[in-house]
């Protein structure tokens, strides 16, 4: 068994070199027998649109039977979905079996127990029970449910639409996120442009990734083309949004959690807000500015749902996409919900959405910089540059270092999934991020020689 499959977050891979059919046989007994341990008995199992997710359902079912659980099926859902069942159904945790925006190739497992999503350590127990071979025995039962209808109606049931028509290019990227999004925004009335919404495993159109700008310009010139007021992309889980505006330009995940979070202090004065690391200075001050409480957190959405859980968080967001509402929904990562919340807003107002984010102040940014670096040194290599821009700077080290300039900042952090660092600047103008850029990566260049 290949062990590099077992991430912070999840477990994933290549199908066939590293995800073959014994190796997931073995994974639903060790999954299985993690969950009998920690007191599950009955558990919910998802699976998206990939060619393998049908056949590693089988074999994980079989494997949680094996292993004394019982298994509810509730076919093949978006991500969402599969939380969605563990937050109202009768069942004491959940596997959602998808690649997520990975390549068509690629397989893997998200894992809840109870509501909570795995990572880290209880990761690690699940390769331990696998490689050691250590598995409970029993026989459980497989139960079959029907679970999209009941997830569409309480989505349109939480959202209260305007006198505003809404027009809006749905782009689902051939993943799942078009199976859920359409019917919902239907219901709520709003007029929809179809780009792409059934799901195929081989992704033929773009890949659904909606942090990359190339996979977003099919829903852009779609927007531009029909006048709709926004797009809505999607993920290959339907976890993830990406947003277009009328214009066609595209609203990170940091923009959105501005929009998403006025519209919720509204409400709820004081309200804690999370946001990780990557994200930019504007959103925690806007959230400071409009009587919230910003905290910067750690990137990951199992890291991010435990520190909701933690501080009763009402909302939390990633540069990613995922959006994580509790207030007046579950805390899960949901891009139909999270899109639905931004069609309420719209339909609300008579302004434009570019109108809406027009008082931001403008800031120049990098996307996500990758620089390779060896697994077993990179976060060795944070902990020097940390070390060193303390004496002189303010050093947030959260997760990673996010050095504080006068006029910006410059962040560097190791990836938890793969053997690179990512680095990430933002600064008030063109000029300052040439200059934090210049002097970070120095640093870092330094530490790689």
């Amino acid at each position: 068994m290949d062990q590099n499959i077992f991430r912070e977050y999840d477990i994933r891979g290549i199908v066939g070199p590293q995800l073959t059919d014994e190796t997931v046989a073995v994974l639903g007994r060790a999954i299985g027998t993690f969950f009998n341990s920690n007191g599950a008995r009955r558990v919910a199992v998802g699976f998206d649109a990939r060619e393998s997710s049908p056949r590693f359902c089988e074999l994980l079912t079989r494997g949680f039977n094996e292993s004394g659980l019982d298994v509810v099926l509730v076919g093949r859902v978006p991500t969402p979905v599969l939380y969605h069942t563990v937050f109202t159904r009768d069942v004491d945790g959940g596997v959602m079996i998808t690649g997520s925006h990975n390549p068509a190739d690629h397989n893997g497992f998200k894992i809840c127990l109870g509501k909570q999503t795995l990572f880290g350590s209880q990761i690690q127990e699940i390769k331990r029970i696998a490689l050691a071979n250590d598995f409970a025995r029993g026989a459980g039962k497989v139960e079959t449910i029907e679970v999209l209808a009941a997830y569409e109606k309480d989505i349109v049931s939480k959202i209260e639409i305007g006198t505003r028509k809404i027009k809006a290019v749905v782009d689902g990227g051939n993943g799942m996120g078009g199976v859920t999004a359409v019917p919902v925004y239907k219901a709520l009335g709003v007029g929809l442009v179809e780009l792409f919404t059934e799901p195929d495993s081989d992704f033929p159109n773009h890949h659904p990734d909606p942090t990359v700008t190339e996979n977003l310009q099919d829903c852009v010139a779609a927007v531009r083309e029909t006048g709709a007021d926004l797009g809505i992309a999607f993920d290959g889980d339907g976890d993830r949004i990406g947003v277009v505006d009328e214009t066609g330009r595209i609203i990170w995940g940091d923009e959105l959690m501005v929009l998403l979070s006025r519209e919720i202090l509204k409400e709820r004065p004081g309200a804690t807000i999370i946001a990780e690391v990557k994200c930019s200075r504007n959103l925690f001050e806007d959230i400071a500015r409009h009587g919230g409480t910003p905290l910067m957190w750690k990137a990951g959405h199992s890291l991010i749902k435990a520190k909701m859980k933690e501080t009763q968080a009402a909302l939390a967001g990633e540069m990613s996409g995922h959006i994580f509402f509790a207030d007046k929904f579950y805390g899960f990562d949901d891009a139909t919900y999270a899109g639905a919340r931004v069609l309420e807003i719209l339909s609300k107002t008579d302004k434009k959405l570019s109108e809406l984010l027009s008082d931001l102040p403008e800031t120049f940014s990098t996307p996500e910089l990758r620089v390779d670096c060896p697994d077993e040194k990179k976060f060795d290599v944070v902990a020097a540059i940390a070390g060193e821009f303390a004496a002189t700077n303010e050093v947030i080290t959260i997760d990673g270092a996010r050095i504080v300039f006068e006029h910006g900042w410059g962040l560097v952090r190791a990836s938890n999934t793969q053997a690179i660092l990512v680095l990430r600047f933002e600064a008030d103008t063109a000029e300052n991020l040439a200059k934090i850029r210049s002097t970070v990566e120095a640093a870092v260049d330094r530490r790689l020689a």
